[in-house]
């Protein structure tokens, strides 16, 4: 994995994980095992892990949930893992019921001793194919047999956590691509507004003149004091210096929380509150078309922005 696609986490992943083990029971018999790991992950607040596990198992539900975190910061994990017998294991064990083949065979014997006659000697398909002779014994998985795949079966499950950590990261690195994209385009119109802002004075001036006719023309008549204080009001709401040089500051704290790596999304989220803070100050002080029309488009960049990081761990 190279070192840029490894910057960025996404939450969003995938991974299985296939094995197998043969267990030993108490009187020799082998029986082969199959299982799978299969993990998923999306976005979250935090980190929130469930787990589905047999219930011969939920013993190690506390070793499953360490394992997880120690590889997964952030995200909403489900961990699944199914277990079952090998093809070659599933032909059940077929066991004579001896004592009911006595109690069958010593019915014949008292009703022989009744006087009832049988013309042959019941052969041993007969007797096999009378219900409750012969049974079938399926060997299902106990707390002895999970205690003999526990050591393989982790390992397995540290094989998904790999895998799904190696997805995580290589969609973390098409989405840092793409965040990275939208903070371009935040930041030329940022420099769009700076440059249109420059022009404001002469409409700032036209304004301040229809402003200050409307002033004079009051009566009774404006005082000189308040009359500079509307001026200065003006003069104050028109200056959008401040909100272009925020904006492009938390521009660049995205870029280097993105370049940085690390578990940054709460980080970004935070700074995405910001980035729109100022760009809703910056519409509201506009004074002309061009410069609102550039304040509601930033505000649609950022929104974008904003659900593209909701996936960054």
């Amino acid at each position: 994995m190279s070192e840029q696609s490894a910057r960025v986490t996404s939450m969003t992943g995938f991974a299985r994980s296939d094995g197998g083990a043969t267990s030993t029971s108490d009187d020799g018999a082998a029986t082969d095992w199959s299982w799978s790991w299969e993990i998923r992950s999306v976005n979250s607040k935090g980190l929130d892990l469930r787990m589905r596990l047999p219930s011969v198992a939920e013993r190690w539900e506390q070793t499953v949930r360490e394992r997880v975190s120690a590889s997964v910061n952030r995200g909403s994990v489900t961990v699944n893992w199914s277990l079952e017998k090998a093809d070659r294991a599933t032909t059940p064990e077929l066991v004579v019921n001896e004592a009911f083949l006595e109690t069958v065979l010593g019915l014949q014997q008292k009703l022989e001793d009744k006087g009832l006659v049988f013309p042959t000697a019941p052969s041993l398909d007969r007797l096999l194919n009378v219900r409750g002779v012969l049974e079938t014994v399926e060997r299902v998985a106990d707390t002895t047999v999970i205690e003999q795949l526990q050591a393989p079966a982790f390992a397995d499950l540290d094989t998904a956590l790999a895998a799904l950590v190696e997805a995580r990261h290589r969609e973390g690195a098409r989405l840092e691509t793409v965040l990275l994209g939208h903070l371009d385009e935040i930041d030329s119109l940022t420099a769009d507004a700076a440059k249109v802002a420059e022009a404001q004075p002469v409409a700032l001036r036209k304004r301040m003149e229809g402003q200050l006719a409307l002033l004079l023309a009051a009566s009774p008549p404006v005082s000189e004091e308040r009359l500079a204080q509307e001026l200065a009001l003006l003069a104050t709401k028109a200056d959008v210096r401040e909100e272009t040089d925020r904006l492009s500051a938390h521009v660049h704290a995205c870029r280097e929380l993105l370049t940085g790596g690390g578990a940054v999304g709460r980080k970004l989220d935070f700074l995405c509150q910001e980035l729109n803070r100022e760009a809703n100050t910056l519409c509201s002080k506009a004074i002309d078309l061009d410069l609102t029309n550039i304040g509601v488009e930033l505000k649609t960049r950022i929104e974008r922005f904003r659900e593209q990081i909701q996936n960054v761990e």
